[in-house]
């Protein structure tokens, strides 16, 4: 088994300043989502609520996040304005619909029906907890869905509850193989690694496997909505494949697509894999391809900069005649990912020794 390499974790520069929409003179001449180290983005991450029936602890205060207003929400046919113009204009190739938990939004199917309509050849999915799905998940593939991420930290009753402060993992599971009967393939599960459920990984993984899942285990990140994280309480991708090898055969096969967050290990000789997502010891941020936009409509170009352009002003405005709507969407868009930091901040004159800089959201106000 090849161990993880740990790395130096990063911190966050200043954002250039600039009026959203506007393009430095630098940019090259061209209508995809590109930034200034010749990223481009193809994947969309769209929030939807900050709602959630859970309180995991690496993404929600247990009181849950302040509520936004509905009217502050982008409606079904905004959001699907705005899926047509970044597939569209924009280049982008796959749709993900976040939260907070979307199946929290009773206009789900809409929302997926309007991007179906808007992008008809584009992959939509869903990061979800599951709670729920097994009763709604025939409308939503029928509106569009075509597979889903659902989280699972867990398959201890206990760990899931103490992790999740809800006691709803039979829910879940429930979930889980609805998605499967659906034919929402692959299923693939997430599962963040934390001090706590280091020692239920490898029953995490055999019960993945048992049920056909493809599971992915995620380095913490410090986008906890308490600030609690800490270098110190980090478990990496070596320690946790120092667990799984304990128990599993596993063969590093790399990453399919250099875009792909996750490494992959063929387990006890395939055909199953599990990914590991080293977000924090082993930053993939020179390849990143995503864009994320949270529920209030604004452009977030990287999990850890703050910097935010506002689409549903645009969107809204009473100014901009219907023909002229769609180009000042593109080009806020475009303004806003020129200005995309390198790597968590790597491109800082220099690097603090063991943190992250703090953000203003947390991983749930922002989505996955």
């Amino acid at each position: 088994m090849t161990a993880v390499s740990l790395g130096m974790p990063r911190v966050r520069p200043a954002v250039p300043s600039g009026a959203p929409g506007d393009l430095d003179p630098a940019r090259p001449a061209t209508d995809a989502l590109v930034d200034r180290y010749g990223r481009v983005a193809r994947d969309l991450r769209i929030s939807i609520t900050e709602k959630c029936s859970l309180r995991c602890t690496y993404c929600m205060p247990a009181e849950g996040l302040p509520a936004i207003p509905r009217e502050d929400l982008l409606t079904p046919d905004e959001i699907g304005r705005v899926v047509r113009v970044a597939v569209e204009r924009l280049g982008i190739t796959d749709v993900r619909f976040t939260g907070g938990e979307p199946l929290l939004r009773n206009d789900l199917a809409d929302i997926l029906r309007v991007a179906r309509a808007a992008a008809p050849s584009v992959s939509l999915s869903l990061t979800t907890n599951a709670i729920g799905l097994d009763k709604r998940v025939r409308g939503l593939v029928d509106a569009g869905l075509d597979r889903v991420n659902i989280s699972l930290d867990s398959v201890d009753r206990a760990h899931f509850a103490r992790l999740t402060r809800r006691d709803r993992l039979p829910d879940v599971l429930a979930g889980i193989r609805a998605a499967l009967d659906a034919g929402l393939a692959p299923v693939k599960l997430n599962a963040v690694l934390m001090p706590e459920t280091l020692a239920g990984a490898a029953d995490l993984l055999a019960w993945a496997v048992e049920h056909g899942c493809h599971l992915r285990f995620i380095e913490q990140m410090p986008l906890d909505a308490d600030g609690r994280w800490t270098r110190d309480d980090l478990v990496s991708a070596t320690d946790l494949l120092a667990v799984l090898g304990t128990r599993f055969d596993l063969l590093e096969v790399g990453r399919d697509d250099p875009s792909a967050p996750a490494e992959e290990w063929l387990v006890d000789g395939g055909p199953q894999t599990v990914g590991v997502i080293a977000s924090v010891t082993r930053s993939f941020c020179s390849a990143c391809d995503r864009t994320r936009l949270t529920a209030e409509g604004t452009v977030r170009s990287c999990l850890f900069g703050d910097d935010e352009t506002d689409l549903r002003a645009i969107l809204r405005s009473a100014d901009l005649a219907e023909d002229e709507r769609d180009d000042a969407l593109a080009r806020a868009w475009q303004g806003a990912m020129w200005r995309k930091p390198l790597a968590h901040g790597s491109d800082a004159p220099t690097l603090a020794a063991d943190a992250f800089a703090a953000t203003t959201r947390s991983m749930g106000a922002i989505g996955g």
